[in-house]
């Protein structure tokens, strides 16, 4: 997947994702999906070629459904409501591109595996080099939605600024100190690092879309991220709008991820047998 800063305005800077290999992108999806995120991101960081560390038949199937739409409640399930199948993916590839565009020594909340989970869709810590403090606070807000706009001013901003009043911070503060244990420091000094991530002068926030190709510009970048300023007291550079750029329709475009993660779950199955 292809990365790159582009223009915006003077309130925020913009990262555009483009998917250029999109089934080595589903192999990763379908790996995160069994539960493998800490795989998938060695993956990354050693650039090897996408294949789960294990494979298991209930982990494979658990992940088809997970990929699978299923808009009425039946039992036993046999997928998710498309938005949170779509949700799923594009937290998925939103990290993917968080791994690829800050390297492999930040620290990254994992995707939601469970498709009812809420709440924090990414949070991403950089410290310095000696981990005795964090640098930085990314706050991540993911949305594949039939309305970009609408979204962007209804539930993401207000989502944002209660981050920034520091509201709902315990939650916030467990990630990172969560984050932080798992980098191997330890618990007490851990719990006394998460308090940085309430400080909003190490802070920046990140929103990103899912957008077809007639809204790749600048002049469409602008009109999706107006009034991202209602976070004041930023630079420019802490004021984040990403878009995943797709060919075609966009629900269309994650049908065809999703199926073709499914078939690589299938592959997997008959490589075992």
């Amino acid at each position: 997947m292809s990365t790159q800063t582009v223009s915006i305005d003077a309130q925020c800077i913009g990262d555009r994702w483009a998917a250029h290999d999109a089934t080595s992108l589903a192999k990763l999806i379908a790996i995160i999906a069994m539960g493998q995120a800490a795989y998938a991101a060695y993956i990354l960081r050693e650039l090897l070629p996408a294949a789960p560390a294990f494979s298991d038949a209930d982990l494979r199937q658990e992940a088809r459904v997970r990929m699978t739409v299923q808009d009425d409640a039946k039992t036993p399930r046999t997928g998710y409501p498309r938005w949170q199948r779509d949700g799923f993916i594009f937290e998925a590839i939103s990290w993917i591109a968080a791994r690829q565009v800050y390297g492999t020594e930040v620290l990254l909340k994992d995707p939601h595996v469970s498709a009812t989970s809420q709440g924090l869709d990414g949070l991403m810590i950089e410290l310095a080099d000696d981990k005795s403090k964090v640098v930085m606070t990314t706050i991540f807000e993911d949305k594949c939605t039939d309305d970009p706009r609408g979204t962007f001013l209804q539930k993401v901003i207000p989502a944002f600024l209660d981050r920034h009043k520091n509201k709902r911070s315990a939650e916030l503060v467990a990630t990172a100190s969560a984050l932080l244990r798992m980098s191997g420091i330890d618990e007490g000094a851990s719990a006394k690092l998460a308090a940085n991530v309430m400080d909003r002068k190490q802070r920046r926030y990140r929103a990103a879309f899912a957008l077809p190709k007639d809204q790749d510009s600048q002049a469409e970048r602008q009109k999706l991220f107006k009034g991202y300023d209602a976070l004041d007291g930023l630079s420019q550079d802490r004021r984040i709008g990403a878009s995943l750029i797709v060919e075609g329709k966009v629900r269309d475009w994650f049908d065809s991820l999703a199926a073709q993660a499914i078939a690589y779950l299938d592959e997997l199955e008959t490589e075992v047998a």
